[in-house]
């Protein structure tokens, strides 16, 4: 909802000196989402006046028509001789009354007006268009042309209202009262204590029996419609330049005089409303569920299929409009040919449920609908017709109709009993009964009670349903800034969540997995990355830089662990320690480029939350992640046998370790990432929201990377991002069942070509097998290109099968096994051995 502060100040009496950064600051403190405050016409400098065309020349010989012009600015230019202009644009004719911009004037965007020679004549300033003087689109796609009345030299400065500040507030699903001027107003009136001129108090007369026939099918869909009339309008009537201002500042078009009033009022009460041509309308006005194929062309031309759940305006020959969303093209006050003389004006108030899904069956989301999705006061529909109609007569020179229909379904206001220390109990505050009573006043409830209190919700807040509700509106009303900050008291057992838990159980399982924690500072150097073999376009290099790093060698934030933990590995390894294995968990910065600069904070007084907000988005995304190295030997050599180097496998072995911590399974596949090894390198994926997704990598690092920073041969690492890997786990890892039956082993030997990975292979035997399967296992790679043939290895896996309620057959076992291998020479052309 955008909302011009010029317009504002008319229903509230706002300090002279509050600018709309004030007036943000109070209403987001009041708990309204106001995004920006918008400076229009801040960069704009005069003279820029009324203008009247004196004589137009066409200039001949260029490739676009171009006009040289003499046009009267009065006493504007200093000399009151006439100016002399040269413009291309051809909407306006001699006579016409135009804006001007005289020499020594800027423009929005910084764009200074001087004398200029230009198509062989010399011109003394500029005929404006809208766009030019950043107005947005009014409809007339060129240069503005004034109504005859306004004299020449007038500022049009003023008259066009281009200065101003417009707040762009966000409005949630639970303040649909403040998308409109009526709406805010009151947020803002009780932000500083001032009184409401609320626009909707107006002489509303009474129904009667003359007004145009309504028939309501659908009382619960449509509880309340007004019709009001006004005849005798003059289709030549124009909007105004005012309302035409207030409409552009508020985001809308102006389309007619008719359409521009209605949407005006709208804005001012929150209220939808359609004008109809009276002409145009047969017989009675009703509101019912659409007919089962019923079609309805709306008024952006599209024929649209009606559904049952549909709820529609209707005359006696059919549909006429979509109610709360959008009207039909039949019934349309035509602009363009000027023929409108009677209005039919509808007021109503439709069910929110109904019309919300009715926007989203046909996705023609509307002004109008997203109010009525919001909830819309029903109490207003009276005085949005009536205002309708004042401005009809008033800017159209019509005549308002005696006739009010009024048709109104019985409901009773809501109220809602709260002890009067409830908000007490929730905020942890004493607001005490008279701040309870007065702040709920404020917000339009009628209060009665003592101790216990009988709350009648006014009709614009359906949103106040229960006592949370109201303890919610006096705690924002009093600011969240006075809540006091108390340290929270977890429950036994509830002391840790759900990623702190992950984060012990991954620590726990590397440590017992033989991996020792280090612990490392998180800034890096230029250096560390080219150590790494990064590219020069390598997301990892894209770092924070910090004012004032503690050594100028790692003036950056981390992008990666890799680094720090090497230097672990390297310091260790030269102090004697050989066989290593570390890991390290922890946050990395990854900057995306949309962070802004943060402003200082004061010292003096806590941060407003805007301020604390403006922090945080100038934070670097900070994923989680674990990483380990590794070097020496994985298994030590003694009397029980010898002894086993570290190798790549080891690496992805502790990515798979972390990912059962989390309840997921890991999906490897052959990769090229520095600093690996191009051919020991394994990109490794897990399923998040039914994606497979690039969770880490691990392997052996590159040799260069291992001559570089000066490691043990064939050092391998990993590292997997944590919070991908808790995203796509279970949760909760559960202990295996154990069967008491016995296992039956079959193993398989498949040939297969060599790029085809081993995890691939085991994924298609282990969906073969099907529940029968409880472990598989490769034992053994064999290559031999005699044996085999050229570009071929043999995969052997055991198998180990296991019923929960009885002891397999070999037969069953068998089949089992053969379908696994069926299902491997499906995916990956895979023959049995032998």
């Amino acid at each position: 909802m955008r909302v011009p502060l010029s317009w504002l100040r008319e229903y509230v009496d706002l300090p002279a000196t509050e600018t709309g950064r004030d007036v943000q600051a109070k209403l987001i403190s009041a708990g309204l989402e106001v995004e920006t405050v918008e400076q229009l016409g801040a960069d704009l400098k005069g003279p820029l006046v009324v203008g009247q065309v004196l004589t137009i020349e066409e200039l001949e010989g260029f490739k676009k028509p171009i006009r040289f012009c003499t046009v009267d600015v009065g006493q504007a230019n200093g000399t009151g001789e006439p100016q002399e202009i040269v413009c291309g644009a051809r909407n306006f004719s001699v006579g016409d009354k135009v804006v001007v911009v005289l020499p020594g004037a800027v423009l929005p965007g910084g764009f200074a007006i001087a004398a200029r020679k230009t198509y062989g004549k010399v011109s003394h300033g500029m005929i404006c268009s809208a766009d030019e003087l950043g107005m947005g689109d009014d409809g007339s796609h060129g240069i503005i042309v004034l109504p005859p009345e306004h004299e020449v030299g007038t500022d049009a400065i003023e008259l066009l209202q281009l200065v101003d500040e417009v707040l762009d507030i966000a409005v949630t699903p639970d303040r649909g009262y403040c998308l409109s001027l009526r709406g805010v107003a009151r947020e803002a009136a009780i932000a500083y204590g001032r009184p409401l001129l609320d626009p909707a108090l107006l002489d509303v007369p009474a129904p009667n029996a003359f007004g145009h026939p309504v028939q309501i099918s659908d009382p619960f869909g449509c509880d309340r419609f007004t019709a009001r009339t006004v005849t005798g309008l003059d289709p030549e009537a124009r909007s105004p330049i005012w309302l035409k201002r207030r409409l552009q500042k508020a985001g809308m078009r102006p389309i007619s005089l008719a359409v521009d009033i209605t949407n005006y009022v709208m804005l001012e009460l929150g209220q939808p409303l359609h004008a109809y041509d009276r002409g145009r309308v047969q017989g009675a006005i009703g509101v019912r569920r659409a007919e089962r194929g019923e079609k309805l062309t709306t008024l952006d031309g599209v024929a649209r299929t009606l559904s049952t759940e549909d709820l529609v305006i209707t005359d006696e020959r059919g549909p006429i409009g979509l109610a709360g969303v959008m009207g039909g093209a039949h019934t349309e006050i035509d602009d363009t040919e000027g023929t409108t003389t009677e209005v039919v004006i509808e007021a109503a108030h439709f069910d929110p449920v109904a019309i919300a899904r009715t926007a989203r069956r046909h996705r023609m989301s509307s002004e109008a609908s997203r109010r009525f999705e919001r909830g819309v006061d029903p109490q207003a529909a009276s005085a949005a017709a009536q205002r309708t109609v004042d401005l009809l007569v008033l800017l159209a020179g019509g005549t308002a109709d005696a006739g009010v229909t009024e048709v109104v379904a019985p409901s009773a206001p809501r109220t809602i009993t709260i002890p009067a220390d409830h908000p007490d109990k929730v905020a942890g505050v004493t607001y005490g009964r008279e701040t309870v009573v007065r702040r709920l006043q404020q917000i339009g409830c009628d209060v009665y009670g003592q101790d216990e209190l009988i709350v009648t919700v006014p009709s614009w807040r359906p949103d106040l349903t229960d006592p949370n509700d109201l303890a919610e509106e006096v705690i924002r009303l009093e600011g969240y800034e006075n809540l006091p900050s108390t340290l929270p008291r977890p429950l036994p057992g509830h002391g840790l969540t759900d990623r702190q838990r992950l984060h012990s159980r991954v620590g726990r399982a590397l440590a017992g997995a033989g991996y020792v924690e280090a612990l490392n500072y998180p800034f890096i150097g230029e250096a560390a990355l080219d150590q790494l073999g990064l590219e020069a376009d390598d997301p990892r290099r894209t770092v924070v830089s910090l004012v004032n790093p503690l050594s100028d060698e790692e003036p950056s934030l981390r992008t990666t662990l890799l680094p720090g933990l090497l230097g672990a590995l390297r310091r260790n390894d030269g102090r004697g320690s050989h066989d290593l294995a570390l890991f390290e968990t922890g946050l990395v910065f990854r900057p995306t480029g949309q962070e802004e600069i943060p402003a200082r904070l004061p010292a003096d007084r806590r941060p407003t939350d805007e301020e604390l907000a403006a922090l945080d988005t100038a934070l670097p995304h900070q994923p989680r992640r674990v990483a380990v190295v590794l070097a020496g030997a994985r298994e030590q050599a003694g009397w029980w046998g010898k002894g086993r180097p570290t190798d790549w496998a080891d690496a992805i072995e502790a990515a798979r370790l972390v990912a059962r911590e989390a309840g997921t399974k890991l999906t490897v596949r052959a990769d090229q990432h520095a600093p690996w090894h191009p051919g020991r390198c394994a990109a490794l994926y897990a399923e998040v929201d039914g994606v497979q997704t690039l969770v880490g990598h691990a392997g052996e690092l590159h040799p260069r990377v291992v001559k570089a920073m000066h490691l043990p041969e064939r050092t391998c690492a990993m590292e997997v991002d944590l919070d991908l890997i808790q995203e796509a786990g279970d949760g909760i890892v559960r202990a295996p069942r154990i069967s008491s039956f016995p296992v039956a082993t079959q193993d398989v030997a498949l040939v297969v070509d060599k790029p085809v990975p081993a995890a691939e292979v085991e994924a298609a035997l282990r969906e073969g097998a099907g529940e029968l399967l409880e472990a598989i296992r490769l034992f053994d790679v064999y290559e031999n290109a005699e044996q085999l043939g050229e570009g071929r290895k043999s995969l052997a896996y055991a198998l180990r099968f296991r019923a929960p309620d009885r002891t397999l057959t070999v037969d069953e076992a068998s089949a089992a096994r053969d379908a696994a291998v069926a299902l491997a020479a499906e995916r990956t052309g895979a023959v049995l051995r032998g």
